[in-house]
């Protein structure tokens, strides 16, 4: 038998338990991952105390009071605070969600929260995005035209508008991209499904005039054909899309064209 020896400092060890806030009577536990390449140390799970009397309903919420009222050095992303800018996704309670969007309520506790998986993290709650947001890059997500610009804009049917509906509202959170095990093995190459999403976003286009040169891009054995339909993507999306059907709807169009 094989025997693997993860390296030192990948060990998520017990962190700091924090005083509970002095006087308060509704109290919710949070275990949070705190790291810091700053420091050399291990990674460790901090507990903290919220307030609930103090602080809105909302995760986001008992996260910014830790951070305003307990401990400063806690480091996350947030920012619209309605779901919409997908900023302070990260794992809750096992699941990749948006914080400002998902109540203290509506999870088990004490809630446990971590960066979201598969990626290499900053620090603390913040993971590093980069290769992410280059991968979004490669399948070019604008309008791609060679007939002459008209005059004042480019006309689209009630119905074919309608196709973009499920595609359009994917707010890059990367919450599905880093709930998909074939992403984790394979992330270098496989683009994933938040990314196919959005390239099949523009295939769909009825505007789009470059729908063979982006199956060009995608006909590769790692950039589409990773994806093994494991539905992770589908059940974690905060916006309720489905990147597996769009995913699937791009395999058919490769088919279809060899035909």
């Amino acid at each position: 038998m094989v025997q693997l020896t993860l390296p030192k400092n990948s060990q998520v060890k017990s962190g700091k338990l924090w005083p509970k806030p002095e006087g308060a009577k509704k109290l919710t536990e949070f275990q949070i991952y705190r790291w810091s390449p700053d420091d050399g140390e291990n990674p460790h799970i901090d507990t903290y105390y919220v307030d609930r009397e103090a602080c809105g309903p909302m995760i986001l919420d008992g996260l910014l009071f830790i951070k305003n009222h307990i401990d400063p050095t806690l480091t996350l992303r947030r920012s619209c605070r309605e779901g919409i800018c997908g900023s302070c996704a990260m794992n809750i309670d096992g699941s990749n969600t948006l914080a400002c969007i998902t109540g203290m309520d509506d999870v088990k506790h004490p809630i446990k929260i971590y960066p979201l998986p598969s990626m290499p993290v900053v620090k603390d709650l913040v993971p590093d995005l980069n290769h992410f947001y280059a991968q979004h890059r490669m399948v070019e997500p604008w309008l791609k035209t060679v007939a002459p610009e008209p005059e004042k804009e480019w006309l689209q049917s009630h119905e074919d508008r309608l196709k973009l509906d499920g595609l359009y509202e994917c707010i890059l959170c990367a919450c599905c991209q880093t709930s998909c095990p074939s992403y984790w093995w394979n992330g270098d190459r496989y683009l994933g499904p938040a990314v196919l999403l959005q390239a099949y976003r523009w295939i769909a286009d009825s505007r789009d005039e470059a729908k063979g040169e982006r199956l060009d891009n995608l006909e590769d054995p790692f950039r589409l054909y990773r994806c093994h339909t494991i539905m992770n993507c589908t059940q974690t999306c905060p916006k309720g899309l489905n990147p597996a059907k769009a995913i699937a709807e791009i395999k058919k169009l490769m088919a279809e064209r060899q035909v």
